[in-house]
């Protein structure tokens, strides 16, 4: 970097930031915070050996990383990402619970107010019914979200083909 101003990198260690300095691409003069963090995480030597290391393609999204990782280091010591990523797990755990909740709460309200289902006592007490009522209404598809028992028996028997198994053609 002859000629301009030193890296981020440069500065904060008061050093001459030559032309092939692996900080300064990554950690310009404009953006020192970036540095200051990751150096007070990782230290200056670690940074440069780890960059030096990795192709140079790859270095960008490192240094993107560290800068992350630092960052979360500052906020909790202990943990760092794995703490954030902890809390957004737990987060999506009770969101879940939420929907389940929801879900059953409308499944709730519209069985209340679809026509009542005969009891079986009821259905038998029927001399004009000689089938089973879900049977012959096909009622039961509405209060259950299961596939019908002939596409799971279908379903299943494609899954024993899938295993070397040649049940159905």
């Amino acid at each position: 970097m002859a000629g301009t101003s030193p890296c981020a990198s440069c500065k904060l260690l008061r050093r001459r930031c030559t032309k092939d300095c692996i900080f300064a691409p990554y950690f310009p003069s404009d953006d020192p915070h970036k540095f200051v963090i990751v150096h007070k995480v990782f230290g200056a030597s670690n940074v440069s050996k780890m960059l030096q290391e990795l192709p140079a393609h790859q270095r960008a999204d490192a240094v993107s990383s560290l800068v992350y990782e630092a960052n979360a280091r500052m906020r909790d010591p202990v943990y760092g990402c794995v703490g954030a990523i902890s809390y957004l797990q737990n987060q999506v755990s009770e969101l879940q619970m939420q929907l389940a909740v929801v879900q059953a709460e409308i499944l709730c309200t519209q069985m209340q107010h679809e026509p009542m289902v005969p009891t079986p006592q009821q259905i038998m007490d029927d001399p004009d019914d000689q089938k089973s009522y879900f049977l012959q209404n096909n009622n039961l598809g509405q209060y259950l979200s299961f596939p019908s028992s002939s596409n799971v028996i279908h379903d299943s028997l494609q899954r024993e083909n899938i295993f070397g198994h040649d049940m159905v053609s």
